[in-house]
């Protein structure tokens, strides 16, 4: 990858990473509700399980989307139906309760990371990057360096939305705000799915 390459890349890579999408309302969201230290785990399975995704596409998972397009398509629709359903446990979570402090908890990384393979967004940034900035002959190695980009610049960006949330806790200490914030969270995440199904 040549040094203009890398740097439109790296441009992709973070203006994508940090605009509003899936990860970035639920992160935000988790760190309102659980504080920046516990969503930690969400973080890194939003950004590992995106790289891991990217070099999957590169190495070829696209074409057997195309190839089977039914595929695609129970991804895309599942994808949204789970959207639907932590939309709606978002816009009826309650403020975490210190006498039940396991009753509501954040998404974990394997959650996380397996959330990357039914995130629209994701799967956009994902076949984008590979068939803007790499060969079509693509060597593995290229592939890698790519999918490590991917996850160098996509961990700030997140964690920035993650923090944000962090801090807006003491805001949003009153239940009633906490409840205006979640489900203006859930219908954001709702919105969200309005371009994977237009």
């Amino acid at each position: 990858m040549n040094s203009a390459t890398l740097l439109a890349a790296s441009l992709f890579a973070v203006v994508s990473s940090i605009t509003p999408g899936p990860n970035n309302m639920m992160i935000l969201a988790s760190g309102v509700n659980f504080g920046f230290s516990r969503s930690l785990r969400h973080l890194f399975g939003i950004t590992l399980g995106f790289g891991l995704m990217i070099l999957l596409v590169g190495l070829g998972l696209h074409t057997l989307l195309e190839r089977f397009p039914l595929i695609y398509s129970a991804m895309r629709w599942g994808g949204a139906a789970y959207l639907l359903w932590l939309a709606w446990k978002l816009a009826n979570a309650g403020p975490p309760s210190v006498n039940a402090p396991t009753a509501a908890q954040p998404m974990g990384f394997f959650a996380a990371a397996a959330f990357q393979w039914i995130n629209p967004k994701a799967w956009v940034m994902a076949v984008t990057a590979i068939s803007t900035f790499l060969p079509s002959q693509a060597q593995p190695l290229q592939i890698l360096a790519l999918a490590a980009l991917f996850v160098a610049l996509n961990l700030p960006c997140v964690a920035t939305w993650g923090a944000f949330g962090s801090a807006m806790r003491r805001i949003l200490q009153d239940p009633r705000r906490l409840r205006v914030f979640n489900i203006t969270m859930a219908l954001a995440l709702v919105g969200s799915l309005i371009p994977m199904l237009a």
